[in-house]
């Protein structure tokens, strides 16, 4: 069996390594990480708990010499402010970003293919300057041939309205293609737990004040309020976010996502160990990737990173994981 070896930067919990895990499982391939990096000590210890190997600190102190070869480098990296975006001078415009740490292990270790994941907001960042910017230098400066698109989880098999940026490179011109989108996502009732903790449910005043303002259409839904106070519910839920208001999501209007509810919006398998604090938990699972969406994402990829698959193995597994076209 031919081994696929990536490094996961900026990993966070590692939604991209279980993808990459199912994708290459699924395909008679062996994945192997070798290199992982997240500065916070919480993720760190989930990360540790769930692949038995902690992941190295802040990676604008790794040496990019230091970091083992690989085939693929995924990174879901913060949108970190660029100040000077708009020069068009490439790696000068992205010096003090943490993309420019992407750029320079990708520039010294120059693997076969990347993925890179952001924010929906990305795309209008700086008028559009900050995203043509960091195109421009993957394609001028490090040579790669590069598409991105716009995903939404919801588009594959997850009840989570989330848009995210992907951003797909590979060293040869390649006939890649994003996976089409899918459906249906799975019902709310394969995400929510039967018995639930009284701790997750918001206070009877907070439930009584939403059923007041609102009467969903739906047996089963996920209210959500907007920063003007406004309640709207569906069938599946809106994106988590990491720093949003403790009542920001509930269930039906009356609860609060229990952690293990958050992990399976995400795509994270109940097998998965949530080690920390419900409020660490919390965080994590508003700043994960959608294992689903990044996964047709990688499955799209492999046959254009190893040597012993092709298309027609690829979409077979494809078909199977998401369902015919």
């Amino acid at each position: 069996m031919e081994r696929i070896k990536f490094i996961d930067l900026f990993c966070g919990i590692g939604g991209f390594r279980i993808a990459m895990d199912q994708a290459c499982i699924e395909n008679d391939l062996i994945p192997e990480c070798v290199f992982s990096s997240d500065i916070d000590k919480y993720c760190q210890d989930s990360y540790e708990a769930n692949f038995g190997h902690r992941p190295t600190g802040d990676i604008t102190k790794v040496d990019e010499k230091d970091i083992p070869d690989h085939d693929i480098l995924f990174a879901g990296f913060p949108c970190q402010p660029f100040s000077i975006i708009g020069q068009m001078q490439g790696f000068n415009d992205i010096r003090g970003t943490l993309f420019f740490d992407i750029a320079r292990i990708i520039k010294h270790k120059k693997p076969k293919a990347f993925v890179l994941e952001n924010v929906k907001q990305l795309v209008g960042h700086n008028g559009g300057e900050t995203l043509k910017t960091i195109i421009k230098t993957l394609e001028k400066d490090l040579g790669y041939n590069v598409k991105f698109a716009v995903l939404n989880a919801l588009d594959y098999g997850l009840p989570q309205k989330r848009e995210r940026v992907i951003i797909v490179g590979h060293r040869e011109p390649i006939m890649f293609s994003f996976p089409s989108p899918v459906r249906p996502f799975k019902p709310l009732s394969e995400i929510l737990e039967k018995k639930v903790d009284k701790k997750h449910y918001a206070s009877e005043y907070i439930a009584q004040k939403r059923k007041e303002t609102h009467k969903s259409a739906y047996k089963l839904s996920i209210w959500h309020e907007n920063k003007a106070g406004n309640i709207c519910s569906y069938p599946y839920s809106c994106a988590l976010r990491a720093g949003a208001s403790y009542n920001y999501l509930l269930v039906n209007g009356e609860r609060r996502l229990t952690p293990r509810e958050m992990f399976r919006l995400q795509g994270f398998p109940d097998s998965y160990k949530i080690v920390v604090a419900d409020g660490q938990a919390r965080k994590q699972a508003g700043n994960a990737v959608p294992v689903n969406l990044v996964k047709a994402v990688i499955l799209k990829l492999l046959p254009f990173v190893a040597t012993s698959m092709d298309m027609t193995s690829v979409l077979r597994e494809y078909e199977v994981s998401y369902g015919e076209q």
